[in-house]
């Protein structure tokens, strides 16, 4: 059964933080690669974080987001969680989690959302960002 559920989404002015969370089904979320792509109006959709779910430490970052925000996940609750500091008026998007359940055809295996793959996406959550 595929569930990708996104919460936490709000507005903030820059400089805040805000972390958002994805609950998913085991299907989806165990030993996968997941992660978040957010996607602004008029702009393309881009790749923010992604994390493989089996183990190891590999994750990625959009260059837009490296430093400031951090990508992790609670095995035992099957939640990929986003979070976001310093943030700034172009973080303003609708977030959405994705996961690909084919991460062994790469490597590493947290690199989906660099390689713009996904299987499966989360309905999204708006985060506003006000200078």
């Amino acid at each position: 059964q595929v569930r990708l559920v996104e919460s936490g989404g709000g507005s903030v002015q820059a400089g805040g933080s805000l972390r958002l969370s994805c609950a998913a089904s085991a299907y989806t979320y165990s030993r996968n690669c997941m992660g978040w792509f957010r996607q602004a109006p008029g702009k393309e959709r881009e790749g923010v974080a992604s994390i493989y779910t089996g183990g190891g430490r590999s994750t990625y970052y959009a260059d837009s987001v490296k430093g400031r925000f951090t990508i992790s996940q609670d095995n035992a609750r099957s939640t990929l969680y986003l979070q976001m500091n310093a943030m700034k008026p172009e973080d303003a998007a609708v977030y959405s989690c994705a996961a690909d359940i084919n991460s062994w055809t790469y490597h590493p295996r947290s690199e989906c959302l660099k390689r713009e793959i996904a299987d499966y996406w989360g309905q999204g959550t708006q985060v506003t960002v006000s200078a």
